[in-house]
């Protein structure tokens, strides 16, 4: 199997003739022509920056301009409301392409090159799920003309994924078989570089860990008091021990969201928020029972009682190199971003609040080599990647050495330059689409090798149980 891959592979990188019916009309023009449409949808998302599941206009908006090209929308899917499937055309395969549009909480930043919180937002786009969003909406809208004009068989589906910021929305659309129909699922993911290697991510699970106690007055009656932050305390010191002994691709995180409101008074209720991550699903799962057992073991020791809520979990991404392979190759025939004098400008001073982890400003026009690699990261894209071949891409929205979730992301995704890198993104999306649909043997080569890796007895299974979406996650 994996010689018949690997020459099959081979040959679809090596270039064949399209079939005459593709080369009627050109896809990256109609990408080109709606350079402006990209610019305003995600400033728009960027505006409003909402939370998971929260993120009612930004979804409404997507929806909308979907209508308004002919799309079929089917809103309120996965009994999530801001979650929709718009498709266009019949016949033929169906290609999906994903689009995120929630933001992050307790980070704001203006599009100044300086920090500039905005105190009057309590969000912002600091991963640039505004740019996600517009430019797969950009991308599917590009694909539908291009099928119209060329009249190739074919169904485009654009999937408006709410709240990937531990809310795992393709999870819940996973598990409602939204997929199982997809012949394969494009992606991509703003970033500080251009890259299509095959980077895999780590499986996550998370969840409320909620400690009830009795209240009393802490100097006057502390021995009628049982504090629900200590219960929280004394598991994290656990927790924290129990990280030592676990491998290194192992990691455990947590905040305190609730610990009380004065110190005079114990507090008779507290509640922490965990992740645990590791590259196995099985291994989370393990994991998660140790970390049970110091829930359990804090509530006992302080004399406390503890109940949690699992709030998200994601498998590891799933790789398919026939198909990233590909994608590396459109990526690389587009080049990458190139920055006006203006841009570099501000770029620049962007850049000297790095440091020295300062990158070169010529590293956001070059696109990284290919490679298959570990990601510490974790995303909901995972489990879309276990029900159908799934292919991405990263593309330099944000000044070279940017970090995700920081306020030069958030900058960086509401300026000209995140969206410029969304329309390379959907540039890179539609080419991978239009060979797609017409080239029937890479299909059936990503999907040899997605069935080879999930092996003959694989069943889907989610992270989340049968748990109903959170949709009062980030209230």
């Amino acid at each position: 199997m994996k010689s018949a891959l690997a020459i099959a592979t081979a040959m679809l990188l090596a270039g064949t003739a399209a079939p005459a019916i593709a080369q009627q009309a050109d896809p990256l023009a109609e990408v080109t022509a709606q350079g402006d449409r990209t610019a305003r949808v995600a400033k728009q998302i960027w505006d409003w920056a909402e939370l998971g599941y929260l993120e009612t206009r930004s979804s409404g908006l997507l929806q909308d301009e979907l209508d308004r090209e002919g799309f079929k929308v089917k809103a309120g899917v996965a009994e999530i409301p801001t979650a929709f499937v718009a498709e266009w055309g019949k016949g033929g395969p169906v290609i999906a392409i994903l689009a995120e549009f929630d933001a992050l909480p307790g980070i704001t930043q203006s599009t100044s090159s300086a920090r500039d919180p905005l105190a009057e937002k309590l969000a912002g786009h600091a991963c640039g799920h505004n740019l996600f969003g517009a430019g797969s909406l950009t991308a599917a809208i590009a694909v539908k003309r291009w099928l119209e004009k060329t009249g190739t068989p074919g169904r485009i589906r654009l999937y408006g994924t709410p709240a990937e910021e531990g809310g795992s929305g393709k999870v819940y659309m996973a598990r409602a078989g939204l997929f199982n129909d997809v012949d394969v699922a494009i992606n991509w993911h703003p970033s500080d570089e251009n890259s299509a290697a095959a980077q895999t991510s780590l499986a996550n699970r998370s969840a409320k860990f909620r400690f009830k106690g009795v209240s009393a007055h802490a100097a006057g009656a502390p021995e009628r008091g049982r504090s629900a932050l200590d219960g929280v305390e004394a598991m994290n010191m656990m927790a924290n021990m129990m990280h030592e002994h676990t491998d290194m691709d192992t990691r455990i995180h947590y905040v305190i969201t609730q610990g009380g409101s004065a110190p005079n008074v114990v507090p008779d209720f507290a509640e922490s928020f965990y992740y645990v991550r590791h590259p196995d699903a099985d291994e989370v799962r393990r994991l998660w029972t140790r970390l049970e057992a110091a829930a359990k073991g804090g509530a006992m020791g302080t004399g406390t009682e503890v109940e949690w809520e699992i709030i998200h979990g994601n498998n590891p991404l799933l790789v398919n190199e026939t198909l990233q392979k590909v994608m590396d190759a459109k990526l690389r025939s587009l080049g990458g971003v190139e920055y006006t004098a203006e841009e570099r400008a501000w770029a620049t001073e962007i850049a000297k609040s790095f440091g020295e982890k300062a990158e070169p400003l010529e590293d956001a026009a070059k696109i990284q080599p290919y490679a298959k690699s570990l990601g510490y990261g974790s995303t909901d894209v995972g489990d879309v990647s276990w029900t159908t071949p799934t292919v991405g891409l990263d593309t330099a929205t944000w000044v070279p050495g940017t970090s995700a979730h920081s306020w030069q992301a958030v900058a960086a995704s509401g300026s000209t330059i995140g969206f410029k890198g969304a329309q390379l993104a959907a540039k890179a999306m539609t080419l991978m689409a239009a060979e797609l649909f017409t080239n029937p043997d890479l299909r059936a080569a990503a999907r040899a090798e997605f069935d080879a890796s999930r092996g003959p007895d694989y069943e889907y299974v989610s992270l989340l149980g049968d748990r109903d979406p959170p949709l009062d996650y980030r209230k």
